[in-house]
């Protein structure tokens, strides 16, 4: 199915939220935003092994600009349960729409190739699936399983949607203890009306509380954010505040690059220097480890985030 415009959220003008004085989409980007093509051979036997398991990657479907560099180095974002989201967030380039079929058998696939490529930290994330019953969360358990048989020295970072707040499928995926538990906010909640409609920021600040409760210290809780939608440095901190008094360890924040016409415009492009004063101002209330960059994203070094027992490999392991 093909996604309908995010550019105007239930028909709402969204420069009434973000201002008149937004960026082009076809315009020369700053210098610090510029990143080499990706195709080396890392890169293109990584992608010749993902398609055929048919698995799908983030990198992919969100079209990250990281995706060479990742590849190259031996690490990517797997994205379970299709590449059909059932949300519309005015940022993502995930497409939309009515999921198909979904294989029982996806999540020892992913967890076949974590183990060919002898990650030490894997990250695994979805789409939406609010017309699952549990919206999910079976499908992060299998995974979480599959790694953990099939590549038990690997760390596993879940990166979930919100479960429409409901604590079982939550409390589900943390009793499997995986390593991280990662929940983007996304923006600040001023924007979510126009960027993450059907989704609450309050929402997502409890499930993140509830996952680190639930937890018991074993579980380390990560959450991301984008600037480029308008808001301040002032709001930026606020919310900082409010996701490290819901328990949040582990903060991202990186630059929103518009994919598509039909995606909210970017209102500027923040500073190299900016995100270093964002980066400070989060260490200041007290995360244990904060990224910041304009190129940075929520899983951009994910094994960097956190204590590692052993050196990475890449994905040659299986074969040297």
């Amino acid at each position: 199915m093909a996604t309908r415009s995010r550019s105007n959220p239930g028909g709402m003008d969204v420069l009434k939220v973000l201002g008149s004085d937004v960026r082009p989409f076809r315009e020369r980007k700053p210098p610090w935003l510029k990143v080499p093509a990706p195709g080396g051979a890392r890169y293109r036997e990584l992608q010749a092994r993902i398609e055929d398991e048919g698995l799908h990657t983030v990198c992919q479907e969100a079209a990250c600009p990281n995706i060479g560099e990742c590849w190259e180095r031996g690490t990517a974002t797997f994205m379970i349960l299709g590449d059909t989201c059932t949300r519309r967030c005015g940022f993502c380039n995930v497409k939309t729409g009515k999921p198909t079929f979904h294989d029982p058998l996806e999540p020892a696939r992913v967890a076949r190739q974590v183990a060919r490529m002898g990650l030490r930290h894997a990250v695994i994330t979805s789409v939406d699936r609010d017309d699952l019953p549990d919206y999910g969360a079976s499908a992060f358990v299998g995974v979480i399983r599959q790694i953990r048989r099939q590549a038990p020295g690997c760390q596993v970072e879940v990166l979930t949607p919100d479960f429409r707040g409901v604590e079982m499928p939550l409390a589900k995926v943390i009793a499997e203890r995986p390593d991280v538990f990662n929940h983007n906010v996304e923006v600040v909640p001023r924007l979510y009306p126009v960027a993450r409609r059907g989704s609450e920021f309050l929402r997502s600040c409890r499930v993140l509380r509830n996952a680190r409760e639930m937890g018991e210290g074993e579980v380390v809780t990560k959450s991301g954010l984008m600037v480029g939608l308008g808001e301040t440095h002032e709001e930026m901190v606020e919310t900082f505040g409010i996701l490290r008094e819901h328990g949040v360890q582990v903060i991202t924040v990186g630059q929103y690059l518009r994919p598509t016409e039909r995606h909210l415009p970017v209102v500027r492009y923040w500073h190299p220097d900016e995100f270093e004063a964002l980066r400070q101002a989060a260490l200041d209330l007290g995360f244990d480890n904060v990224a910041a960059g304009p190129l940075v994203r929520s899983s951009y070094h994910a094994d960097e985030h956190v204590p590692q027992a052993r050196p990475g490999v890449g994905p040659v392991a299986a074969a040297t």
